[in-house]
């Protein structure tokens, strides 16, 4: 028997990436430049985790291009990785990519959001109307062209993108797992029914009583760990929290281009000792990257 009590899921940085094994199938939520889980992808590497699926968001950004380039990814599923007009291709994914380091595997998001909903519903894979008599099923084994049986018509199948860990940021949350974003939210919902479990950042956590007092704000209901981190998409913007620190992200993209136009490691390395390594959490990460800088980003 229980005491009738709700579980608090407010865990530590570690502890949450901790949950993260070589091989596994994780996502990670968010859109380009916004709201994306860093304190978490920085553990991971940290931590030398290797070989992972990663599902990036419909439009992926150079959080995933960090994991790829620190060596972390086997497979990326995602319809395109970019850093905006800072980056419209990432460095490292296009790196890996051309060198056959990394699986690529090709779908447009209209894919993309059938197979996460193919997981999402238990579904070994769904169909799909887009993409009959292109390439796609050609050089994409997850996808296969069928009549069906019932019209005849000629469809694409899509398989499930099952995901083992949904990685997440959000504006707040309640200690017992119920997220608002501000916003839209992007796909990060998709992530969430398609995981077994979801690791949600935010910048701030709220009494349930605020969660109750509109609870039509409440965007995720019931995630398995919440991680407070205030200014936790750092280098990245969180919607009415803060601005992207583009001065950062050109940063990144000047070390990671080098090893695409030279094969030069060297600022890439330093980047990653820099910012990843020598910070041993994300309070430390805040500190070497310096007070004025976070607070000029500040936004109501």
């Amino acid at each position: 028997m229980t005491d009738g009590k709700r579980k608090d899921v407010i865990i530590g940085e570690d502890e949450a990436a901790g949950w993260i094994r070589d091989g596994m199938v994780i996502s990670i939520g968010g859109f380009l430049n916004s709201s994306h889980p860093m304190p978490i992808i920085r553990a991971i590497i940290r931590n030398g985790i290797k070989n992972l699926t990663i599902v990036g968001a419909a439009s992926a950004g150079l959080e995933t291009d960090l994991l790829i380039g620190a060596g972390c990814a086997k497979t990326v599923i995602a319809p395109m990785i970019s850093g905006e007009s800072l980056a419209p291709i990432g460095p490292s994914f296009r790196y890996f990519a051309q060198r056959g380091a990394i699986e690529v595997v090709e779908l447009d998001e209209h894919m993309y959001y059938q197979g996460l909903r193919a997981a999402a519903e238990l579904m070994p894979s769904l169909p799909w109307r887009g993409g009959i008599g292109t390439d796609y099923a050609k050089i994409n084994p997850r996808l296969k062209e069928f009549d069906d049986p019932v019209t005849g018509e000629r469809l694409l199948a899509v398989a499930a993108i099952n995901i083992d860990i949904a990685l997440i940021h959000a504006a707040a949350a309640d200690p017992f797992g119920n997220v608002q974003h501000i916003g839209t939210g992007f796909g990060d919902r998709a992530h969430h029914r398609a995981a077994d479990r979801t690791i949600v950042t935010v910048d701030k956590v709220i009494a349930n009583e605020e969660v109750r007092a509109n609870p039509y704000r409440t965007s995720i209901a019931g995630v398995d760990a919440v991680v407070r981190a205030p200014y936790g998409s750092h280098p990245f913007a969180s919607p009415g929290e803060y601005l992207e620190d583009a001065a950062h992200i050109r940063e990144y993209v000047a070390a990671a281009s080098a090893r695409l136009k030279s094969g030069d490691n060297g600022p890439f390395d330093e980047y990653l000792q820099k910012y990843i390594v020598e910070p041993k959490n994300h309070a430390a990460y805040l500190t070497r990257i310096g007070f004025e800088r976070i607070l000029s980003l500040y936004e109501l």
